[in-house]
């Protein structure tokens, strides 16, 4: 679907159901179902300090990668309707967080978030920042990280789900 025949708002919804495979693999379907059908098939898995066998990325590669690919795509989607010359385009992306060892198990927490865009392009700097920043404003993951969320959890049980 071609974004001129789109309406003006529309939600915008990813649903995915995992299914663990081996030691640590789990096989994803990600579809995408508004405003319109894309499914896709993943797959992740730990590598040995998980226990697992390295046969696919790991979920936190996955994420950074979906995080660095949604941006370069709003750059490249968004400089042609601004009309923004992109001669080459690379983005580094680091992502750290925290880890702290709790008894058996471990806490995680984001420490931090950098992403430099190395953008060539002979139109003035002024035009590049202004992509960036509508890039960032396009970025679905960017957008999400950039708030705060709830994120609701829920155990199926025989009688319904309990919240967790």
């Amino acid at each position: 679907m071609r974004q001129e025949n789109l309406p003006d708002k529309a939600l915008v919804q990813f649903n995915c159901t995992g299914h663990a495979t081996g030691k640590m693999r789990n096989e994803l379907t990600v579809e995408m179902i508004k405003p319109f059908r894309e499914s896709f098939t993943l797959a992740t898995d730990e590598g040995p300090f998980h226990g697992g066998d390295a046969s696919a990325p790991p979920p936190l590669a996955l994420f950074v990668g979906g995080l660095t690919g949604c941006l370069m795509t709003q750059i490249r989607a968004f400089a042609k309707r601004l009309d923004v010359t992109i001669d080459d385009l690379q983005v580094e992306t680091r992502v750290i967080w925290n880890w702290q060892k709790t008894g058996p198990v471990y806490e995680t927490a984001p420490h931090s978030f950098e992403i430099d865009v190395l953008l060539e392009s002979p139109d003035p700097t002024e035009k590049a920042i202004a992509l960036i920043k509508t890039a960032k404003k396009g970025c679905f993951i960017e957008q999400t990280l950039g708030q705060a969320n709830s994120i609701r959890h829920r155990l199926r049980q025989a009688d319904g789900y309990i919240d967790i």
